[in-house]
Formats: structure tokens, C-alpha cells, sequence
């Protein structure tokens, strides 16, 4: 039976911040910047029966060229070498980069306009048992609010929960509410792309917000997303983010200040995307900020010298209820096909986290089997 939130403060230890930070405790027990925990030796594979293991993916674009490559054959095939890994996770997190639907307009005044046929997309995000979609983006109102409507009702029909984008500014701002393994997940998702596509209270868009803490309507919309994830007793919280600027390497400083602040406020794991390659990773007061988890599988241009092709699967491992590890498991894409790295790209990966984690003082943890950033759980 999962223990509740006054149930995980009674025991002790270092629990999940979902259930104390969200409580009127506020940010109260946590600790400066990163933990002092070690990673268990084992290869990534291998498990605990108490582990469970939550996985975070970046631009999902099943429109374009990949609905073309695999919408006649095993929709399946989308996810490559990486399907069996996915399907081994309590639960997969990923920000969907098109809307799914077979109908609706074009957006007046874009350039690049993504749509999923649902014959493909369905059963190729039930294929990779995903979990939740993140709508906060610059893409899923590319053909308009019934594209949109079509695409909430495909994932709720598939079982895939979905947040950041609904029928006015209230839904749109919705969490999402999951149960991975033994543990209640909050999200909520969020973008500072293209307020074109912004909700309003009584019309559709996304869940937009502006990156300054500081701004009263921000505090707001993100204070009132948190108080309706606490109702719902999470373990754990997430804030799923599609922001800043594409081809930066490095998180700007207002989205750096805003990540903490999320942290502060009761945020568990900041899971960022947009910038379509890796950026480094952060532990603020114990909690993972991933700064941008790169491109999971796409038919964008290979930008020369950015390596936009190379991304990863970042696998956060929970144990006993607390935060213990963030593993880092190096992909690529090849032929509009999810892969796991070969030996070159996955070295590349890992040199390069490393350095651009370096500027946050980031304790990363390599052996020959994994990258794993320790967060202190047993």
C-alpha cells in the first residue's frame, strides 16, 4: 500500500519532495545542491525489486518523414534498439512534438508544421508503453484547435496522460496523474515558446508561461498547477519545460534561475527540451534539473558541428521512496529510428555531458557500463 504523504514525513530519511516540499513544510529538510549518495555497481540493467525507474525523453516528432517511414509497417520499429529498454521502465516521459490527428488547418504564418497520422502514433506510443505526453509546445496547434482536441482524445483512448495544452488556459494547466510502480507522479508541463499558441481562460492553447519567477501571473499559474498536484497526495512531482532558444548548448540564465525556483517551490525533477541537444545537468537542493534532454527520435537537418542527432535516456531510479540516481543512457537517430548509441556516439555523449555539467558543479558518477549522476537515495 503506498504510504502517504504524512506517512513518508513520519518515517523519515530522505524522502520524495512531492510529498514534503508540497506540504505546508514548504522546501524545509532538504539539502544544498548535491547529495553525497554513491550508485549502486551495477550495470543499468539491473534493478531492485523496491527500484523503480522513471524515464525522461525529449522532442518526440512522429509527424513528416517518420510517419511516412513507419506508418506501413510495425509502428514499433519507431522505437529501434531502444524499445526493449523503454519497456522496462515503471514509466516513460516524453514531450510530443505533434499533434495527432487527421484533420484540422494549418496555423496561418509558420514554417514547419507537424502532424502524426493516429493509425501510426497510437500504437506506437502503446508499443513503448509511454506514460505521459507533454503538450506545452511550440508544434501541437499546428492544425488548430480540432488537431488539438483529436490529440488529447488519441492518448486518453491510448492511456497515455497528457498535460500543457487544453481546451482553455484551467485544462491546459491541468496535471497530469500517474502511477508509476508504487508511486503517485504529478506533472506538469510547461512552454515559453510561441505565446501565439497560449490558452486563455475560455480558449484553447498551450500552457504558457513567461521564464521570471518574479512575474506575478507566472507565480500564479504555476502556484495554482501545484496546489491542484497537491490534492492528489503525489509521491512525486515533475515540470516537464519546452524553452529557450534552438542549437544552444547551454541554458540561459533566466531559464537556470527558473528551474531553481521550481525546485524551491516543490518541483522534483525539471525535465527540459526545445534546444534539440544536450545541455548539462543540475542538482539543486537534491532534485535533478535536466536542462534539455536533446531529440528522441525526429527527421529534422543534422546541424553541422551540434550533433543534433545524439541525444539520450535519462532513467531516474527511486528506491525506498527517495531519489537515489539519474542515469544516463546515450541514443541516436538514425533513419527516423530511436537507437541506443554505438560505442563512438555514447563516448561523445558522455565527454559532453560531463563538460557542460561542469559549470553547475554537478557530481557525475562514469564506469564502463553507465553515467549516473547521484541524488543521495539508498
Amino acid at each position: 500500500m503506498r504510504l502517504t504523504r504524512r506517512g513518508l514525513l513520519a518515517a523519515g530519511g530522505s524522502t520524495l519532495a512531492g510529498c514534503s516540499s508540497l506540504s505546508e513544510t514548504g522546501t524545509e529538510g532538504r539539502s544544498d545542491n548535491e547529495t553525497d549518495g554513491t550508485a549502486a555497481e551495477t550495470d543499468g540493467t539491473d534493478r531492485k525489486d523496491t527500484d523503480t525507474r522513471i524515464g525522461f525523453v525529449g522532442d518526440v516528432m512522429l509527424g513528416r518523414s517518420v510517419n511516412d517511414r513507419w506508418s506501413d509497417g510495425d509502428p514499433a520499429g519507431v522505437w529501434g534498439s531502444t524499445l526493449d529498454r523503454l519497456r522496462e521502465l515503471d514509466g516513460l516521459v516524453l514531450n510530443l512534438e505533434c499533434c495527432i490527428s487527421e484533420r484540422g488547418e494549418k496555423w496561418p504564418g509558420k514554417v514547419y508544421y507537424f502532424r502524426a497520422d493516429p493509425g501510426f502514433a497510437v500504437p506506437a506510443l502503446r508499443a513503448a508503453d509511454a506514460s505521459v505526453a507533454s503538450l506545452a509546445n511550440n508544434h501541437i496547434l499546428d492544425f488548430g484547435e480540432t488537431a488539438l482536441e483529436d490529440t488529447r482524445t488519441h492518448l486518453a483512448d491510448t492511456g497515455v496522460a497528457h498535460a500543457g495544452a487544453g481546451p482553455d488556459r484551467e485544462k491546459a494547466f491541468e496535471p497530469a496523474i500517474t502511477e508509476f510502480g508504487e508511486l503517485t507522479v504529478a506533472t506538469i508541463a510547461l512552454t515559453s515558446r510561441y505565446e501565439t499558441y497560449a490558452s486563455t481562460e475560455t480558449e484553447p492553447g498551450t500552457a504558457h508561461v513567461t521564464l521570471d519567477s518574479s512575474a506575478s501571473e507566472t507565480r500564479e499559474l504555476i502556484d495554482g498547477a501545484l496546489e491542484r498536484a497537491r490534492e492528489r497526495d503525489p509521491d512525486l512531482v515533475v515540470a516537464s519545460l519546452h524553452w529557450g532558444p534552438n542549437w544552444e548548448t547551454a541554458p540561459g540564465e533566466k531559464q537556470q534561475n527558473f528551474a531553481r525556483w521550481l525546485v524551491e517551490r516543490g518541483v522534483d525533477v525539471v525535465h527540459g527540451h526545445s534546444a534539440h541537444v544536450l545541455q548539462g545537468i543540475e542538482v539543486h537542493q537534491g532534485r535533478p534539473i535536466i536542462y534539455d534532454a536533446g531529440d528522441f527520435v525526429d527527421d529534422y537537418v543534422d546541424k553541422e558541428g551540434l550533433h543534433n542527432k545524439r541525444g539520450a535516456l535519462f532513467e531516474l531510479v527511486v528506491s525506498k521512496r527517495s531519489l537515489k540516481e539519474l542515469r544516463v543512457v546515450p541514443t541516436e537517430i538514425e533513419d527516423e529510428t530511436a537507437t541506443l548509441a554505438d560505442e563512438t556516439t555514447t563516448e561523445w555523449a558522455r565527454e559532453t555531458i560531463q563538460e557542460r555539467s561542469e559549470p553547475f558543479g554537478t557530481t557525475i558518477e562514469r564506469t564502463d557500463e553507465r553515467l549516473s549522476v547521484p541524488l543521495g537515495g539508498e
